[in-house]
């Protein structure tokens, strides 16, 4: 993680913020070699939006997904 004296921050902020927004690596401010602040790029509400699909991929289905578990046999409150 980059660190970055307050005074070379202050001068050179706009630079700097661009930077995390561009690569999203956060850079810790220091006064006089201890840390102050992170800076991190703010999460994109994009993003959130398209959660729709967002899994497509990670999941995989086994087996029968729409017929029940159990036979109906099984299900005590069936029973008459």
């Amino acid at each position: 993680m980059e660190t970055i004296a307050i005074s070379k921050f202050k001068a050179t902020c706009l630079a700097v913020i661009e930077r995390v927004n561009r690569t999203g690596e956060p850079v810790v401010i220091t006064r006089r070699g201890v840390p102050m602040a992170e800076l991190k790029p703010a999460k994109s509400k994009a993003k959130s939006l398209h959660w729709l699909g967002s899994m497509r991929g990670q999941i995989r289905i086994l087996g029968d997904i729409v017929s029940p578990a159990l036979d109906e046999s099984e299900i005590e409150a069936l029973r008459d």
